[in-house]
Formats: structure tokens, sequence, C-alpha cells
């Protein structure tokens, strides 16, 4: 049934209660979004590695280009809905864009994987920064109320993980990989009829920013806006299949990003200059995070394919349902109880601050990558480990993510103009994108290590990167605490 109730932006603000209604609207379409998402983040390095014969070497870096293409193009899709588009418009282009690309892979998964894939990509940019950033607009400048409204949507992203983390890898590995890709677009063609059932309530938020535009001159600048995204899908295609062009690609927008952000900088007053830096440092510690934690999706699956038992306590399951879903199932369970914990310690006064939460998030995950390392020890004569281990990890790892995931997106918009709130969240989308990218690269090194060309010589390579990455971690969430001072202050009276 449709939702048809219309308010002000002034009466969607001023809501009653922890949570405003537009929050459970936002978070059913971007749960459907991140079924999409997640479920095909998972399948790709065993797809491309089973069925199109990649080298584990190969199969790392395409995802590490794939992932880190589609959240690039979340940075440029945000500049565009900022600008142009408006945040609706920029969602129902991409959510039908990613609906067709997976269509198109389920149609000839061999074949036509790529091409797919380059759709999924542009779709994925224009869609992913625009629920974020509505979600913020819920909010008045201030509203403490706003930390929570971004860690239920929060789990709805990791609702939306669990179910196609496990589904599409189920589907893929046990049925058909035509099944699989079939199921992320009918999710995201059900999430895009959400919207439209729900459009109304949401009437005057994500409006274009050319209303007062002639419609001529509206219509113009944004077809020419989605006849670029189209254009942009064969120099995509290209890029995915040669790698040096994508290192050239993403250390080109790397730079356009940080010269764009200095123009924006300039425009802005000091106030406002200083919490922008601070964002930014928010967005460079989220990269080097990312970078690490991103092996889930790539030398992860890959290790989880090959290297665990299919014993978790007293049931057979497979080990990459695990390795993609058990992250999303953990957050939904203890979000809350970190919630519940941050509200206790704020009553106590020895609520630490947001810059301090971060350093605590890269110390757990430091000791998670170090169980990761431990997988070593519990081995047996094939190579194969611990899937309990394993498990157990996740749930450390969770409790990292839940130091900064959660609260990532709400203080990016605290320290953003609203008016830059699409760009700033486009940044930390792309810091994504060089987190995935470098993920990828570091993957590709494991692989490339095993140079025994057996489980046992597999499992000690990429546990030897794990290490590494663990001792990375650590000194990252060293370095965050010890310099969270200078942090507060550029935040000023944000928190």
């Amino acid at each position: 049934m449709e939702v048809s109730t219309r308010e002000s932006l002034e009466e969607i603000q001023n809501f009653d209660g922890k949570y405003p209604k537009q929050l459970w609207y936002l978070f059913t379409i971007e749960m459907w979004e991140r079924f999409c998402f997640y479920g095909m983040r998972g399948v790709l390095v065993i797809f491309m590695t089973d069925q199109l014969g990649l080298f584990e070497k190969d199969a790392n870096l395409k995802y590490g280009a794939i992932q880190a293409f589609i959240y690039a193009f979340t940075f440029i899709g945000g500049i565009f809905a900022d600008k142009i588009l408006g945040f609706k418009k920029s969602l129902i282009f991409g959510g039908l864009i990613m609906a067709i690309g997976n269509l198109i892979i389920a149609y000839n998964p061999h074949d036509l994987f790529y091409f797919g894939i380059t759709c999924s990509i542009i779709g994925t940019g224009f869609f992913k920064p625009n629920i974020s950033s509505m979600v913020g607009e819920l909010y008045k400048e201030g509203d403490v109320r706003r930390d929570a409204g971004y860690g239920m949507f929060y789990a709805g992203i990791n609702i939306g993980g669990l179910l196609g983390g496990a589904l599409c890898i189920y589907l893929g590995k046990n049925y058909s990989w035509s099944l699989c890709f079939l199921a992320a677009a009918i999710v995201m063609i059900i999430g895009l009829v959400t919207y439209f059932l729900i459009r109304k309530s949401i009437a005057p938020i994500g409006n274009s920013p050319l209303a007062n535009n002639s419609k001529s001159s509206r219509t113009i600048q944004e077809g020419l806006v989605i006849a670029g995204a189209i254009l942009m899908l064969p120099i995509i295609y290209i890029l995915i299949h040669n790698s040096n062009f994508t290192d050239y690609f993403m250390y080109g927008i790397g730079i356009a990003a940080i010269v764009y952000l200095g123009f924006e900088l300039t425009k802005l007053n000091n106030s406002y200059r200083k919490k922008v830096i601070a964002a930014l440092i928010f967005i460079i510690m989220y990269l080097i995070f990312n970078t690490i934690y991103e092996q889930s999706g790539g030398s992860l699956s890959l290790f989880a394919k090959d290297n665990l038992v299919d014993n978790l306590l007293f049931f057979k399951i497979d080990p990459n349902i695990i390795n993609n879903s058990s992250n999303s199932f953990f957050i939904i369970i203890f979000s809350p109880l970190v919630g519940l914990l941050w509200v206790w310690l704020a009553k106590k006064k020895l609520e630490p601050n947001t810059i301090i939460k971060f350093g605590i998030g890269f110390l757990f995950l430091a000791l998670g990558f170090f169980l990761f390392y431990s997988l070593r020890f519990f081995a047996d004569a094939d190579g194969k480990s611990s899937l309990n281990l394993f498990t157990f990890t996740w749930l450390v790892i969770t409790f990292g993510e839940l130091c900064l995931g959660p609260i990532g997106m709400s203080i990016i918009t605290k320290l953003s103009p609203q008016r830059l709130f699409g760009m700033m969240m486009g940044m930390w989308f792309l810091a994504s994108a060089y987190g995935q990218f470098f993920a990828g690269k570091i993957g590709a090194e494991m692989s490339e290590a095993n140079t025994g060309g057996t489980l046992s010589s597999k499992l000690l390579a990429y546990t030897d990167g794990y290490k590494t990455l663990g001792i990375s971690a650590l000194i990252a969430g060293v370095i965050l605490i010890l310099f969270s001072s200078l942090v507060k202050k550029l935040m000023q009276e944000v928190r």
C-alpha cells in the first residue's frame, strides 16, 4: 500500500521519539540494495576462479578493481546528485542500471559477466551515496538523535548483507550461477518498487538542486549526466580488463578529488574549513581500515574456499557462507548492545570521543588479523584449519567495525555543511574505493607468495599476510589514540 502522507521538512525534522518514520522507509530500500551488493561482492572471486578460470592473483586484482570502481563512482555519483540530479533521481537511475546489470549476467554468466558488472559499477555509483545522505537530511544540525538514526540505518545495511551474502553464494555454488545473479536483480527491483511506494512521505528530501531553473535547462543538464554515465560503460569495461589502466584511473580520480575538495574549502569560513579537514582525517583512516578489512571479499573468500573445514560447532556449513555473512549476523546482534554500552558510558561521563572509538576499532581489527594468522596453528595435514576459530575472529573484527561503521557516516554529515553532504559522503565511499583497490593488490601479493602450490603452502602464505596486516592495524590504532586531542580541536563542538 502506498504511503501518501506529505510533510514539510520542518515537520519531518521535528519528529517525536528516537527515530523519524521516514528512517524506516529508507532503511528498507537500503536493505534490498545491500542484499544485491553484498551478494555480488561475496561471489566475485569464487566465480572468477572457479568459472572463468582466473588464477587467484588475477582474481584478487580484478576483485579489487571492480570494488574500487564501484566506490569511486559513488564519489562521482554523489557530486552529480549534489549539483544536478538530486538524491531521488540519482537513486532511481542507479537502481535501474544495477538491476539491468545483474539481469545481463543472469542471462549468460560466463560470456556476459564483465558487461553486467560494468553496469553494476555505474548503477551503484549513482545509487549508493543517496540514501545515506537522505538519512542525514532527516535531522536538524546538532540533533543528538542522528547517531542513533545512523546506527539503525547501519543495521538495515547488514540485514541485507546477511541475506545476500548467504543466499547468493548458496545458489551459485549449489544450484546455478544464473539463479545467483537473478536473485540480486530481483531484490534490487523490490528496492525500487519500495521507493515508489514511499516516495510521497520523503517529498521534501533529496529533491533536485536545480528546482529553481527552467524545466528545459534542468532536463538538458540531467540528460547530459545520464548520457555521460552511459558513455562511460565501454570505458569501464576496458579498465576492468587492464589492471594498468585501473591504476591510472584510481590515482587520477584521487588527485582530482583532493583538488576539488581544496576548491570547495576556499568557499567555507574558517570554522567549517576546520571541520571538513577533521572529516578528511576520518576519511583517510577509514581508507586504511578498509584496506585491511576488505580482504573479506578477496583473499579471505579464497582462503575460506580451500583452507577451512566445513564444521561449525555441531553443524556442517559452507565456509564461504560464514565468511560472507557472519560479520553482518554479528553486527545485527551486537550493534544494539554496543549502542547501549556507549549510552551507559556517557551517563558515567566515560564515553570515548569519536576519534578514540576509531582507534579502538583499529585495535580490534588488529586482534582479528592476528587471530587469522593463528589459524596456521590449528590446521590439519591437508592444510585445512578451524572454521570455529575463523567465525570467532569475525566476531572480534565486528566489534572493531562497530566502533567505526555506524558513527562514520554520521560524523561526516555532522562535520560537513549541508550543501556538501553528497560530496563528502562520496569522499567517504571513495575511501572505500581505495581500500578495495589496495586490498586487491595485497591479496594478489599473498597469492603470489604461495609458491608451493599446495593447500598447506597457501595456508602459510595467506596467514603471513594477515599477520602483516594485523601489525599495520595496531600501529594505526595507536597513532589515532595518541593524536586524538588534535583532531578534537578541529572538530570544535561536534562530538
